[in-house]
């Protein structure tokens, strides 16, 4: 088992290598810059992909483009255009109700602290760390499941770990947090070119190449 130290400055290895593979941390949904939007985009990111995100909220923001409007709508309109993304009453319901709440406690700013973010209908620590980070520029680490299968790959924590709160908090001490942000929107775009859920490339892996990926090394040990 690594130590703590040993973690950090492999992390920091694999965090300029991926930097050096995808210059451009940028975030996979399209809210043009919008607090508001990426709010309601992160909610409805939950069990659906982010390219059907993008795609269900141009039609969205069409018809609600402000949350004071979304906030006024029946119900029942915001359901038929967010039920592609699946679970469209329960996030049809939290979007209407964290866009009034964004309004009417908060004057349409959206706060820039977690426990803050907390309080919003649908919002858990994914999505307010995702906001900390893109909106507020703050230290803050998206335990998606790209995040969490690869960086139990790497080593970090053992590959049966699967919550994500435990992953957040391990991953803090580890990533400096200056590039957790970017860290792991470049983990998502290296999830979908190399370190599938099934099937990882990892003879073509480039992170694999360096000896950086744990779950290679073991493999290489064992003859895979």
């Amino acid at each position: 088992m690594r130590s703590e130290k040993e973690k950090r400055a492999r992390l920091a290895a694999i965090s300029d290598a991926l930097t050096e593979l995808y210059p451009d941390a940028v975030c996979a949904l399209e809210y043009g810059g919008d607090p508001w939007r990426l709010l309601v985009m992160g909610r409805l990111s939950a069990q659906c992909t982010d390219a059907r995100v993008n795609l269900v909220s141009q039609e969205l923001f069409r018809k609600f483009p402000n949350a004071a409007s979304m906030a006024a709508a029946p119900l029942s309109e915001i359901e038929e255009i967010v039920r592609p993304c699946g679970l469209y009453h329960t996030k049809a319901e939290n979007l209407r109700d964290a866009s009034a709440m964004l309004v009417n406690e908060y004057g349409g700013i959206l706060p820039d602290e977690m426990d803050e973010l907390l309080k919003f209908p649908g919002v858990g620590r994914k999505i307010a760390n995702l906001l900390l980070g893109d909106i507020f520029h703050k230290s803050a680490v998206v335990t998606d499941t790209h995040c969490i299968r690869i960086c139990g790959r790497f080593g970090m924590y053992p590959e049966t770990l699967k919550d994500p709160y435990r992953v957040e908090k391990i991953l803090v001490k580890l990533l400096v947090p200056e590039t957790s942000s970017d860290f792991c929107h470049r983990i998502v775009l290296f999830g979908r070119e190399y370190c599938h859920a099934r099937g990882p490339k990892c003879g073509d892996c480039p992170l694999a190449a360096k000896g950086l990926c744990e779950h290679r090394m073991r493999e290489v040990r064992h003859g895979g």
